[in-house]
């Protein structure tokens, strides 16, 4: 058995893909997965699963899809990804609300952000399957328009942090 956090996408933000997270935790255990924890109201989980990183996505979206009538996208890491993802954050001085990670299926193209036009101050360092970005002057404000967003489901790296935690306490009881 292995701990996994799942990151859905367009769940329950802008009264888009609304899911309660005690429907999400049910649906999760009713798709066999165990010991469910989730944490804030945008779609994160954390669960143990005896499947391998692909079949619990498998799983995981097609539980989805049959409850909300539509696709929702799932990117799966394990506790050891999203350590690695915080040791990688390119912003360190930055505050770590605004710093979003996104999460990507597959790094981006090499050239995904040669012609990125940057509005302000922000930053973009693609690393690995995540996208980093530091808005120094808060997302809310921001004009800037990521090719791949679309395709993508993004957490500030305060909640990253707070998942990683759960994971590792999850961990911990193994």
């Amino acid at each position: 058995m292995a701990v996994f956090v799942a990151l859905l996408r367009a769940v329950n933000v802008g009264g888009t893909g609304t899911l309660p997270m005690s429907e999400l935790r049910q649906l999760c255990e009713d798709a066999g997965f165990e010991d469910v924890k989730t944490y804030i109201q945008s779609g994160n989980v954390v669960f143990w699963s005896r499947l391998a990183t692909a079949k619990v996505r498998q799983r995981l979206e097609a539980a989805l899809g049959k409850k909300m009538g539509k696709s929702v996208g799932v990117f799966v890491r394990t506790p050891e990804e999203l350590e690695a993802i915080t040791r990688r954050n390119p912003f360190r001085a930055a505050a770590p609300n605004r710093v979003l990670v996104l999460f990507l299926d597959s790094a981006p193209p090499a050239d995904a952000l040669a012609t990125l036009e940057i509005p302000g101050r922000e930053e973009v360092e693609p690393s690995g399957r995540e996208v980093f970005v530091h808005y120094p002057d808060g997302m809310g404000r921001s004009k800037l328009k990521l090719p791949f967003a679309g395709a993508a489901t993004g957490r500030n790296l305060n909640t990253v942090r707070r998942l990683l935690e759960l994971a590792r306490s999850a961990s911990a009881r193994a």
